[in-house]
């Protein structure tokens, strides 16, 4: 059972790593060179200078933007670097989807599999499970990035990717500290979700929709 169990933290791991490659590449591939027409140019120049955007603001995302913009090699990259901060956003994402469904998924499996299975088919039975539960996790990973709504603003300036990488995080934290709650230092991850809500105001307040579905 120990090595079986190994073995699924491994492939969670690669497979999860892997499953972000591909969303980076993906995005990277297909981000806007300039802006969109819209609050982009805004958030792009704002992030550029450190200057103050519309109401209610997003200062960590400008900090944020204004760190990928040094990356620029003149001015007409400028534009370009900051898209590509909600890139690498969108794809953290699908990395932290991807685990979160891999941890629902094998406790979910595990209860059913628990109560009809016993002796020498259950290490081939949680093996098979495995590879159902991390096969899930990768399709629906891949299914949401190619969805229409996300790869539009992963590809562009915009507060929604970063936020979804918020969302994505917390859930994660959530699953994690409900993992390790009964152990003595299991609420190091409470403290953890604390600070990333906070950090979240300063991107966008929809982060704040996770904390009903940490706290069932």
């Amino acid at each position: 059972m120990d090595k079986a169990a190994f073995n699924f933290n491994k492939w969670n791991t690669i497979i999860g790593w892997f499953t972000f490659g591909i969303a980076l590449l993906t995005y990277t591939l297909t981000v806007e060179p300039t802006m969109s027409f819209w609050d982009c140019g805004e958030y792009i120049a704002t992030a550029a200078k450190l200057e103050v955007g519309h109401p209610p603001g997003a200062p960590l995302y400008q900090m944020i933007g204004a760190f990928f913009a040094m990356f620029a090699s003149d001015n007409t990259q400028i534009a370009l670097m900051v898209n590509m901060m909600s890139v690498f956003s969108s794809a953290f994402t699908i990395l932290f989807l991807f685990w979160s469904s891999s941890i629902v998924l094998k406790k979910i499996v595990s209860r059913f599999s628990d109560l009809s299975q016993k002796g020498e088919k259950t290490e081939q039975t949680n093996k098979s499970n495995d590879i159902v539960i991390l096969g899930s996790s990768f399709v629906g990973a891949l299914a949401y990035t190619f969805s229409d709504s996300f790869w539009f603003n992963a590809v562009e300036a915009e507060v929604y990717a970063m936020a979804s990488l918020l969302i994505a995080l917390l859930f994660w934290l959530g699953l994690r500290w409900e993992q390790d709650m009964d152990k003595p230092r299991g609420n190091k991850w409470l403290l953890i979700i604390s600070l990333v809500v906070g950090l979240s105001f300063g991107v966008h307040f929809m982060a704040l929709l996770t904390i009903p579905a940490i706290g069932f």
